[in-house]
């Protein structure tokens, strides 16, 4: 995905100068910077059916070229695959009828300010490891308070798995076994504004869901208002704890549960991945 300057100082003056005090001028609530001065690294994982695993149940990803420059003049793919396989972006109604779907949502919604908490040492030994209310009091006592709005992401170091059975990590029952956000986290998050209306979660994995919560209660919490959820994310050892955005952009259906997507963590000038 291309993000034009354009796009970028729109979204990036519209959304920051939300920030700034009431009676601030546009010019004066524009960042300190120029836009070269952004870093963004991908967050996404590359689609290759090779590689890609689908959560169980959803179609199989395909790849099959359809023309080609000797035959063709040109190349040419044609892609099957369901709107959440591999990185994506869910919208609220993917599990909430009547909630906004994503030709529904604002390009505001998809840029947001983000926070990492790193999980890795809670889940090694523990796939089915939910990130607790004290988990995240204890990042906020090194780093400060989530901003309100922000989407919340979790690095569990699982995308080392990607591409393998060890991915969804099923086992002889069927059952997913991958850490996520325990119920009363999310809900404190909601209740505590730290999600806000337009903020929302992030994850290495399949879902914000621990794997054996085959309820979807977080999902269904965080798919609320125009909250977003972020998944199967890649490349977080990239993101700081916390200074940075994150942009998610990817094809619009019409009624969309969302999309594949490339995710773009936007790093201001002197903020810096600070994570081993």
């Amino acid at each position: 995905m291309v993000v034009s300057r354009r796009t970028l100082t729109a979204g990036i003056t519209g959304v920051l100068g939300g920030l700034w005090p009431l009676g601030k001028s546009a010019a004066a609530a524009a960042p300190a910077f120029g836009l070269d001065q952004l870093r963004l690294v991908s967050l996404s994982h590359v689609n290759d059916p090779a590689t890609t695993n689908v959560f169980p149940g959803d179609p199989a990803f395909t790849l099959e070229t359809i023309a080609t420059i000797p035959e063709d003049g040109f190349y040419l793919q044609f892609v099957r695959e369901g709107e959440h396989t591999g990185t994506h972006w869910g919208a609220p109604g993917h599990f909430n009828e009547g909630e906004p779907l994503a030709d529904q949502m604002e390009p505001g919604d998809l840029f947001r300010p983000a926070v990492k908490i790193d999980v890795r040492s809670k889940v090694d030994g523990n796939p089915d490891y939910g990130v607790t209310i004290e988990d995240i009091k204890s990042w906020e006592r090194v780093h400060g308070r989530i901003p309100n709005e922000s989407v919340v992401i979790l690095w569990t170091g699982w995308e080392s798995r990607w591409g393998t059975p060890a991915f969804p990590n099923q086992d002889a029952e069927g059952i997913v076994h991958q850490p996520g956000f325990s119920i009363p986290a999310v809900q404190w998050l909601i209740d505590t504004g730290r999600l806000g209306r337009r903020g929302g979660t992030g994850i290495d994995t399949f879902s914000p869901d621990v794997g054996i919560e085959e309820t979807f209660t977080v999902s269904k919490l965080v798919y609320q208002r125009h909250r977003i959820s972020l998944e199967i994310l890649a490349n977080l050892r990239a993101l700081p704890a916390t200074g940075a955005w994150v942009l998610a952009g990817g094809p619009v259906n019409r009624n969309g549960a969302g999309s594949t997507a490339n995710i773009f963590g936007v790093l201001p000038p002197g903020v810096h991945a600070d994570e081993s």
